[in-house]
């Protein structure tokens, strides 16, 4: 009974790290051009010479333009290994919990499901999505000024390290946690309830439900999650920008300074 638990658990871990993997190259493109987007309206970045996109179509092609391919790509190696460690962290906490939750039949109510996806993503977003995040963002902000000073990943790291130490990487840690139990909690929460008015209460008709109903129903829950967590995502991306010491004391400061000087 015990060494069934256990290949679950390890299959979710490796199926969690491989599709976040995919996932993060993939994507990788768009999640530049979104950072970039939420970096340009602190007031910092604009007096230190950010540039200014007019949106993100012009954001894609200047970028594009200015820089070629390789400049859509700016920090995607800490976002690989932070998106491959997220997943099999969210994968292999995911599973625990709701192991953990069942009740006496095996089963797993949606508030009970929600609490899961909570929890996995606050430790994800604790553990490994911070560090990641705040270096990717700082090499996409660097890439906006007028004289980038980042050679690359490592000297990004060794940059923030050697000035502002451990903590310097995990920057807006609240706000990270924030967005991650909020994302998993609500794409879990979406996917399951979008899945039971497609399909119905019928648990077999759920097991077997067709490859296109499913990835629709995987693209209808991303887009209700994107837009249920933006906030958070803002304020964790003007928490680890390079002027987040200068500008904000903390993350509810930041997301008080967004809402007033820019609006909802």
């Amino acid at each position: 009974m015990t060494d069934k638990p256990k290949a679950s658990a390890t299959h979710s871990l490796i199926a969690g790290t491989i599709a976040g993997t995919v996932e993060g190259a993939v994507t990788y493109p768009t999640e530049l051009i979104k950072t970039k987007m939420q970096l340009q309206g602190s007031q910092q970045y604009i007096a230190q010479g950010g540039h200014v996109y007019k949106g993100p179509i012009d954001c894609a092609t200047t970028t594009f333009k200015t820089q070629g391919i390789r400049g859509l790509y700016r920090g995607l190696a800490p976002m690989l290994m932070g998106n491959a460690a997220k997943a099999g962290v969210r994968f292999l906490t995911y599973d625990t919990v709701k192991a953990q939750l069942r009740d006496a039949d095996g089963k797993l109510t949606m508030p009970r499901m929600m609490v899961a996806g909570l929890c996995a993503g606050v430790i994800e977003g604790g553990t490994v999505v911070a560090p990641s995040e705040t270096i990717k963002t700082r090499l996409i902000h660097d890439q906006c000024m007028p004289r980038p000073r980042y050679r690359g990943t490592a000297d990004c790291v060794r940059t923030a390290v050697r000035s502002e130490g451990l903590a310097g990487i995990y920057r807006g840690v609240a706000a990270v946690m924030a967005r991650q139990g909020a994302n998993s909690c609500v794409r879990f929460a979406a996917y399951d309830t979008l899945k039971q008015l497609v399909v119905g209460g019928s648990a077999a008709d759920a097991q077997n439900i067709p490859f296109a109903y499913s990835f629709g129903l995987g693209m209808a829950a991303g887009v209700i999650t994107v837009y249920a967590t933006m906030p958070f995502d803002v304020v964790k991306t003007r928490m680890q920008s390079l002027s987040a010491k200068q500008e904000y004391r903390n993350s509810l400061h930041c997301g008080w300074r967004v809402a007033s000087g820019e609006g909802v």
